[in-house]
């Protein structure tokens, strides 16, 4: 199938969400929230319940949205390649309805064999009309490069050359996508085995945003405990998929005043490529 870049400049949806604590909760195990029991309750616990901030990456990143927004590329070969989420009104509410609004911004070429940058910015509102919070997605499709299209713009952010001012490790545990794909992304690659092994992974790798969220936990202990609706932006690059079983380590250097850049690594493995890399978080 050609590749439509007739679609870009669209927008789709509005796609509707209600939610409720108990979404809130399966979102916070899904992102590792509680996994000994005790850490990180405030986001699994009606009790004085926490929404952990990422929960505004996932709407974007919904099955109906990736399904309706089909530009001509092969699924089997969808990636979520980073994000840029910016939050107007702190996340605070324990239930309500999200209602999300896709542009489709661009379409890139990377070239034959390195596949096709989507470029989406979904705007999401409460049930009252505000604007919550702007989520700038971009999907990588690696098997529909090479079909003529422009070039994507560079996005540099630095990572300093010294020993990281905060570092956290955390081990994921094996069912984590198994819990996180209950909130909307149901995508084979996370669950499927075989549907792995055809697409040249040793098992199902887990969702960006469920490892992001570990990262975004890590940040809120160190920097901003017990304030999550603090953070005010979370941007990431994701850089290499990160199975289940992994201990990872986020890394994090204060740039200034509510500001940290961010990385996510393989705490066993320091050659590893990130899994997340370029990472900005900012608060207030």
């Amino acid at each position: 199938m050609a590749i439509n870049t007739q679609m870009v400049g669209q927008t789709f949806g509005p796609f509707e969400r209600d939610y409720t604590f108990k979404d809130l909760i399966l979102f916070g195990l899904g992102c590792g929230a509680g996994i000994d029991g005790k850490t990180d309750l405030q986001y699994v616990y009606e009790k004085d319940l926490k929404v952990l901030p990422m929960f505004g990456a996932m709407p974007i990143v919904d099955s109906e949205v990736t399904r309706t927004i089909d530009y001509g590329y092969n699924y089997a070969g969808s990636l979520h390649w980073s994000f840029d989420l910016k939050f107007h009104q702190p996340l605070t509410k324990t239930s309500g309805r999200l209602s999300t609004k896709v542009l489709l911004k661009g379409l890139f070429d990377r070239g034959e064999g390195k596949g096709l940058l989507a470029q989406h910015v979904g705007d999401t509102y409460d049930e009252d009309g505000t604007l919550l919070f702007t989520n700038e997605s971009w999907d990588c499709l690696i098997f529909d490069g090479g079909w003529g299209g422009p070039a994507a713009p560079k996005d540099i952010v630095e990572i300093p050359d010294r020993e990281p001012d905060f570092a956290v490790e955390e081990r994921i545990p094996e069912n984590q996508a198994l819990i996180y794909r209950l909130s909307g992304d149901y995508h084979p690659q996370h669950v499927d085995w075989d549907y792995a092994a055809e697409n040249g992974m040793s098992r199902p790798i887990l969702h960006a945003v469920s490892f992001a969220g570990v990262a975004s936990r890590h940040f809120i202990n160190q920097l901003i405990p017990g304030e999550p609706e603090r953070l005010t932006r979370f941007k990431t690059r994701i850089t290499s998929p990160l199975l289940p079983g992994t201990t990872v380590r986020t890394e994090m250097w204060v740039m200034g005043e509510g500001v940290v850049h961010f990385r996510l690594v393989d705490a066993n493995d320091p050659t590893a490529k990130p899994f997340l890399n370029f990472g900005i978080i900012e608060w207030k």
